[in-house]
C-alpha cells in the first residue's frame, strides 16, 4: 500500500474550527484539576507537516495530546470512540476515525492530507492503553514518515494513569502530569514502490529513537511509568506490528 495508491486529494482536511477554538478553555479546565507540565514544547516545528507519535498509558492521553499540543493535532482515534454523541464531537472537532481490526485506506488518507497540508496529526503506535513502554508498535506513524518525509516528534505521557490503575483510572486530583516533546526523528522521504519490508524497517528505527527519548523523559522528569494495567483490562489488539515482551529496565525515580 503506498500514499500513491491513496491520494491525499481524495481526503478532505477534518474540520478546524473547534479543534482551534476549544483548546484554551479546556486547558484552563483540566489544569484547574491537574498540574500539567510541558516539556521542550519548542521541538514542535511551528509550521509545516508534523507527526506526533506518543506512548499510550491513560484514558486522557488523546485528549491532553489534543490540548496541550503546541499546535492542534488531528489523532487516529479508535472507531469505536465514534459512538453516539461523542462521535459527533470527535468528528467536530478534526479527530480522525480509524479501524484497528481492517486496513483503513480513509484514515489514512485523512493524515496524508492533514500532514501535506502543514497540519500536525497524532498517532498512538501501541494502538491501545498499556505500560506505555513501546512493546507493541504499529508501521502507521513510519509509514506516514516515509510517504510524507515530515518529522516524526515522539511524545511521553507520565502520570496520567496511577500505578496499577485501571484502564479508564484517572490520576489523583491535583496529580502531576508531565508531558515530554522529544527530539524530532526524520527519515527520507520514499516514492512509490514502499515495500513491507522497508516500512517496517523503517518502524524498528522510529521505535528505537522513541524508546530513546522515552528513558531520557523519565530520567529529565525523574518519574515512573504506571506500570501494566490489571489483569483482564488490557484490550484486544491486531497482532501487527512491532511486539517485544520482555521487560525493558529503565533507571527512574519516582
Amino acid at each position: 500500500m503506498s500514499g500513491d495508491e491513496l491520494p491525499a486529494s481524495r481526503a478532505e482536511h477534518p474540520p478546524t474550527t473547534m479543534l482551534h477554538g476549544l483548546r484554551p478553555v479546556a486547558s484552563w479546565l483540566v489544569r484547574r484539576r491537574w498540574q500539567v507540565t510541558l516539556h521542550h514544547p519548542e521541538r514542535v516545528a511551528p509550521h509545516g507537516g508534523v507527526i506526533l507519535a506518543s506512548n499510550h498509558v491513560g484514558v486522557i492521553d488523546g485528549p491532553l495530546l489534543a490540548i496541550f499540543s503546541p499546535r492542534p493535532v488531528h489523532a487516529l482515534t479508535k472507531r469505536e470512540m465514534f459512538d453516539g454523541r461523542l462521535g459527533g464531537f470527535l468528528r467536530r472537532a478534526g479527530q480522525i476515525p480509524l479501524d484497528r481490526f481492517a486496513a483503513d485506506p480513509a484514515a489514512i488518507r485523512s493524515c496524508l492530507r492533514v500532514v501535506r497540508d502543514g497540519g500536525v496529526a497524532g498517532i498512538f503506535p501501541e494502538g491501545t492503553r498499556g505500560d506505555g513502554e513501546l512493546r507493541r508498535f504499529h508501521h502507521g506513524a513510519a509509514y506516514l514518515a516515509l510517504v510524507t518525509g515530515a518529522p516524526v516528534v515522539p511524545v511521553t505521557m507520565i502520570g496520567t494513569r496511577p500505578p496499577g490503575g485501571g484502564s479508564s483510572a484517572l490520576p489523583e486530583r491535583r496529580g502531576g502530569i508531565d508531558i515530554v516533546f522529544g527530539e524530532p526523528w526524520r527519515t527520507t522521504q520514499q516514492p512509490w514502490p514502499r515495500t513491507r519490508e522497508h516500512v517496517a524497517a523503517t518502524s524498528v528505527l522510529l521505535r528505537g529513537h522513541m524508546l530513546s527519548e522515552l528513558d531520557s523523559a523519565l530520567s529529565q522528569t525523574r518519574r515512573s511509568l504506571p506500570g501494566p494495567l490489571p489483569a483482564g483490562q488490557s484490550e484486544d489488539d491486531p497482532d501487527t506490528g512491532l511486539v517485544s515482551s520482555p521487560q525493558r529496565t529503565v533507571d527512574t525515580h519516582e
